[in-house]
C-alpha cells in the first residue's frame, strides 16, 4: 500500500484510529476525520493530528471527501454497516481496519489470538514467554497497543502477537497471521453481530488467508471450534484438557506438548480450567516459534494474571475481594465462579450484548453462590432470569457503588466477593477497566 499516494478517511479518532492517521500523515498521505463522540481525549488526539495535516470532516462534507478518498480506515469501535461505510460501500472505496492498515505496512512474524475469553491472558503468556527467551516480543491489537502504533519500533526478527476481536476480524481481508490462534467461540457481541451464525463466520476469518506455511491453534475441547478443522489450509495443532491430542494436552495433572512435559498443573500461579487452557495455548505457540522449554516453564511458573481478570484486590475483615471486571459475557462469569473455592458472593450486571442470562443463573445455583447482587442496565432481565430458575439469593440496585456496599453486608469472615459482571461496563463507565478501577477504589474505602 503507498500511503502516500493516497487519500484516507479515518472513522472513529481512537486509539486505532489515531495510529492510523498519525502513520498515514507522517508517511506524507492525506487524512481526512470523522468523529461522532466527543471528549477531551479525543479532542486533543484531533487537535494534534490536524496541526500534522489532517482535516476534520464535518456533516455537510462527508459525501464530498468520501468521493475523494482512496481508502476507509474504520476503527474496531465502528461498526462496519456505519452509514459512511455503507456509502464507501456503494462507491467501491477500498475498506480495511486498523489491523489490517499496520499489518500491510510490513510483514512481521505475526501470532494472532482470539476466541471468546481468554485473549488477553493468552497474549500475555506467549509475552511473558518470548520475553524470557530473549526474544524482543511486542503485545499488541484488543489488548491496548494498535498495531499501526508498533511498526517504527519493530525489526525483522522481533515478534507481534496480537489479541484480534470480533470487531477487529470484521474488517480484515489480507491480514495473514504466521500462527493464529482460536480459544473458543460461545455467544457475544450479538448486538453487533445481530447473530451466533456471523459472529462465528468472523472469527473464522482469522485464519481465512492462512497456508500450509502457516500454522492454527484450535481448542479441540469446544466444538464449535473443532468444526473449523475442514476449513483450515494452514498445519492444525490442538489444544485440549480433556485428552491427549497432536499438540498441547492436559495428563494426569501435567501440561505436554507432543509427549513432552512441560510443566506440572500445581506449579501455576493460575487456577481453573480456563486459565489451563490458556497455558496450553501459549505452550504450542512458543513451541511452534522454537522456545526452549526452560524458557516456557519458567514464564508460566511467574504469571501471575493480568489486570481485572479475577484479581485478588484485598482482603477485609476476613473476606477476599476478586476484581473480575473483564468478564463481559456469561461464559466468562461462569469460569471465574467455578474458580472461587469459599462462600461467594457475587456482583453481576452491566449494559447488554444480546445473551440470555438462564444459563448463568443454572450455574450460579450449581456452585451454591451465597448471594448475587445485580446493578446495570441489564439488572431486571437477570433478576427475572433467576425467578425462572428459582434462585431466590438475589438483591437489585441501580447503583454500582451500593452493590459494593451491600456486598459488603453479606460477606462473612470467610467468605469472597467477586465481581464479574456478564455484561460490558457501557451504562456507566467508559471501559471495563474504568469499573475495575473504581470497584478497587470502592473496596479500598470500605
Amino acid at each position: 500500500m503507498n500511503v502516500c499516494t493516497q487519500k484516507f478517511i479515518v472513522l472513529g479518532v481512537s486509539k486505532s484510529g489515531y495510529a492510523v492517521a498519525k502513520r498515514v500523515l507522517l508517511l506524507g498521505g492525506t487524512c481526512f476525520l470523522i468523529e461522532e463522540l466527543k471528549s477531551p481525549k479525543i479532542d486533543r488526539a484531533i487537535e494534534e493530528l490536524i496541526e500534522l495535516g489532517a482535516k476534520r470532516v464535518v456533516q455537510n462534507e462527508v459525501d464530498s471527501v468520501i468521493e475523494q478518498a482512496d481508502v476507509l480506515v474504520i476503527s474496531p469501535g465502528v461498526p462496519i454497516n456505519h452509514p459512511v461505510a455503507v456509502k464507501c460501500k456503494q462507491q467501491a472505496k477500498r475498506i480495511i481496519g486498523e489491523l489490517e492498515f499496520g499489518y500491510l505496512q510490513f510483514n512481521p512474524t505475526l501470532v494472532a489470538v482470539t476466541g471468546t475469553n481468554g485473549k488477553t491472558t493468552t497474549v500475555s503468556l506467549i509475552d511473558a514467554i518470548l520475553k524470557d527467551a530473549g526474544i524482543n516480543s511486542h503485545l499488541v491489537g484488543n489488548v491496548g497497543t494498535p498495531l499501526t502504533a508498533t511498526v517504527s519500533d519493530v525489526k525483522r526478527e522481533d515478534v507481534l502477537v496480537a489479541e484480534v476481536s470480533s470487531f477487529q476480524l470484521e474488517s480484515v481481508n489480507a491480514f495473514c497471521p504466521h500462527i493464529s490462534c482460536i480459544l473458543n467461540v460461545t455467544p457475544d457481541h450479538l448486538e453487533r453481530h445481530y447473530s451466533m451464525d456471523n459472529y462465528v463466520f468472523l472469527k473464522k476469518r482469522i485464519f481465512k488467508n492462512q497456508r500450509e506455511s502457516e500454522f492454527a491453534v484450535l481448542n479441540y475441547d469446544d466444538q464449535t471450534v473443532r468444526s473449523f478443522f475442514s476449513e483450515v489450509k494452514a498445519k492444525v495443532l490442538w489444544v485440549s484438557t480433556k485428552e491427549k491430542v497432536d499438540g498441547a494436552y492436559l495428563l494426569d495433572g501435567k501440561l505436554y506438548f507432543k509427549n513432552e512435559m512441560i510443566i506440572e498443573e500445581n506449579s501455576l500461579k493460575l487456577k481453573g480450567e480456563h486459565n489451563i487452557s490458556d497455558a496450553l495455548f501459549s505452550i504450542a505457540v512458543a513451541k511452534l516459534l522454537n522456545v526452549p522449554t526452560v524458557h516456557i516453564a519458567n514464564a508460566l511458573k511467574e504469571f501471575k494474571g493480568v489486570k481485572h481478570r479475577t484479581e485478588l484486590v484485598c482482603t477485609k475483615n476476613g473476606v477476599d475481594y476478586f476484581n473480575d471486571s473483564k468478564a463481559t459475557n456469561t461464559a466468562s462469569t461462569i469460569s471465574a465462579i467455578t474458580t472461587m473455592t469459599k462462600p461467594t458472593v457475587l456482583i453481576l450486571g452491566g449494559s447488554e450484548k444480546g445473551e440470555k442470562y438462564d444459563n448463568l443463573f443454572e450455574k450460579i445455583k450449581e456452585y451454591g453462590i451465597k448471594q448475587t447482587i445485580l446493578t446495570g442496565a441489564s439488572r431486571f432481565n437477570m433478576l427475572d432470569s433467576a425467578g425462572r430458575i428459582g434462585f431466590h439469593s438475589v438483591t437489585v440496585t441501580s447503583n454500582f457503588s451500593d452493590a459494593v456496599k451491600i456486598a459488603k453486608l453479606f460477606a462473612k469472615e470467610g467468605d469472597c466477593v467477586l465481581l464479574s459482571p456478564a455484561c460490558a461496563s457501557f451504562d456507566s463507565f467508559s471501559s471495563y477497566e474504568e469499573r475495575g478501577e473504581t470497584f478497587i477504589k470502592l473496596v479500598e474505602e470500605l
